[in-house]
């Protein structure tokens, strides 16, 4: 509840944004890019927007990760992600995930329904 909480306090009106994948970028859960002349350098997390709430989506996706043990279809998406990558780096991407469905879920005003 907390991490829907300041999530819906960050984002405030989901209306201003055109499309639900453009969340990841507002809460810098995107890789920084570093481009000039020859050079094309992609880094970690760009960390810009709310601290608070990229924290706690972290955090909702490692213990989706790590502790959940029930079968969920996101829980597999980030774990073939992790098998391919490393772990950090499917946290990272759950959490945008997680972003981008409830950026949806709060436009339309839906609930969540695990499939």
């Amino acid at each position: 509840k907390l991490t829907a909480l300041a999530f819906t306090a960050a984002v405030d009106d989901p209306e201003r944004f055109r499309r639900s994948r453009d969340i990841g970028a507002y809460l810098g859960l995107v890789p920084r890019r570093y481009q000039s002349g020859e050079v094309d350098y992609t880094g970690s997390i760009s960390k810009c927007g709310d601290r608070r709430t990229r924290s706690l989506l972290y955090e909702s996706a490692n213990v989706m990760l790590t502790r959940y043990k029930g079968p969920l279809k996101l829980k597999d998406w980030a774990l073939a992600i992790a098998a391919r990558s490393t772990m950090r780096k499917a946290r990272i991407a759950l959490a945008r995930r997680l972003a981008i469905i409830m950026h949806a879920m709060l436009r339309h005003g839906t609930e969540f329904k695990p499939a």
